[in-house]
């Protein structure tokens, strides 16, 4: 199996004294109760210029393998909202190919999202709008997250369902936050998009994605669903909410059953570094991996751009993310003097529940990576920007 950025890495480990403020904040994580063993890759250029794992020996823990030379031996991760643009380019290739248009109405697949109801001036009215394919891709469809963490939000549940057909459904029932396209609010819209790329192409979510993205990219280990094997190999949850601390396994909150078609394009992948630095690699070389297209420059264009803008402007946007604007679910460095991280102007990327993160810079030929497993509900910590923080103060010594 052939994965790109561990290909000459025979060691679980390669940090140069350049790298040392990286590998202090991932020691920091641990020793702060933020996350347990944690895995970092910056790939700048060509090739790996910073990889370490960062194990935290604790009890109920579990050490972080990533060697991809041997096959079927990387730890596999929950990477929840980082699947969103794995579903955007999914999208993306549907445009390209012309099955789908960035104004079509979703109701064209889902009929039963014809006739939504909005919240309007705080009334509940039949909505003036219909949603379209480009209000899901960029958040501006209405939908939020509904109920609590745990089990997919309500909606997004491979408890409750088995199939998108049966949860795309389920949704006429909820009401609109606003008309669709009039503001960001983050939601359930690449779930919904799964169910669409179903209806259009004839096949599982899950069997489109294999076939159009993950076998392209190697991706193998890249799924909904988790087999006796991969479960010795997932990383355990370190949770830490101040009540309740410590490692487990049993907080999976999505069932990962192989038969079970509840693919959620926005919340329910599995997967290692090797596998979506794979990813990170087709999108830094303008959607090509290994000489074969995957999508288009023009496409990765039409995703970084700018359809809603950072808080407080967008009154639901991410407070943490102030300088950027947002693409299709995915955030854009628009001003790097109020991030204040010296990272560089242009920057994409998007990040994940149990505190996974990355990030491209075509720019600087770059893509970094940041995994763990761990819910951090005391911590004021914002993971990601530090991240970005260590990394681009590293390439300036």
């Amino acid at each position: 199996m052939k994965k790109i950025v561990f290909i000459l890495l025979l060691v679980n480990t390669m940090v140069f004294s350049q790298f040392d403020e990286i590998k202090l904040l991932q020691k920091k994580l641990i020793s702060n109760e933020i996350t347990g063993s944690n895995v970092a890759l910056v790939y700048k250029e060509g090739r790996a210029i910073y990889f370490n794992i960062e194990n935290s020996g604790k009890e109920g823990d579990k050490n972080i393998s990533s060697q991809s030379y041997k096959p079927y031996n990387e730890t596999i991760f929950p990477i929840w909202s980082m699947s969103k643009p794995i579903t955007t380019v999914a999208v993306m290739i549907l445009l390209e190919k012309g099955i789908l248009k960035l104004n079509d109405n979703v109701s064209e697949y889902i009929p039963a999202l014809k006739n939504m109801n909005c919240e309007t001036n705080g009334e509940i009215k039949p909505c003036i709008k219909q949603i379209k394919i480009i209000d899901l891709l960029s958040h501006r469809s209405g939908f939020g997250y509904y109920g609590e963490p745990g089990y997919g939000y309500g909606f997004t549940n491979s408890i409750k369902y088995d199939n998108l057909e049966d949860f795309a459904n389920d949704l006429s029932n909820v009401v609109l936050k606003f008309e669709p396209g009039e503001k960001y609010f983050y939601g359930i819209n690449q779930a919904i998009l799964g169910r669409v790329i179903e209806v259009v192409s004839n096949e599982t979510f899950y069997e489109f994605l294999k076939n159009e993205i993950f076998d392209p990219l190697e991706m193998s280990e890249t799924k909904f669903y988790l087999d006796e094997k991969d479960k010795s190999r997932f990383q355990p949850l370190y949770i830490n909410t101040g009540a309740l601390k410590g490692f487990t396994n049993e907080l999976n909150e999505l069932s990962y059953k192989k038969n079970n078609n509840a693919s959620f394009g926005g919340e329910g992948l599995v997967s290692t570094l090797g596998d979506y630095s794979n990813f990170c690699k087709m999108l830094l070389d303008g959607g090509i991996f290994n000489g074969k297209k995957i999508i288009s420059q023009n496409s990765i264009n039409l995703m970084t751009k700018k359809y809603s803008e950072s808080y407080p402007v967008e009154e639901y946007a991410d407070t943490r993310k102030l300088g950027f604007y947002y693409g299709f679910s995915l955030f854009v460095l628009e001003d790097p003097k109020t991030d204040n991280t010296s990272s560089t102007k242009g920057i994409y990327g998007w990040s994940g529940y149990h505190n996974t993160h990355f990030w491209i810079d075509p720019e600087k030929e770059l893509f970094a990576i940041f995994l763990s497993r761990s819910r951090q509900g005391v911590s004021n910590i914002d993971t990601q920007k530090e991240f970005r923080r260590a990394v681009y103060q590293s390439l300036t010594e």
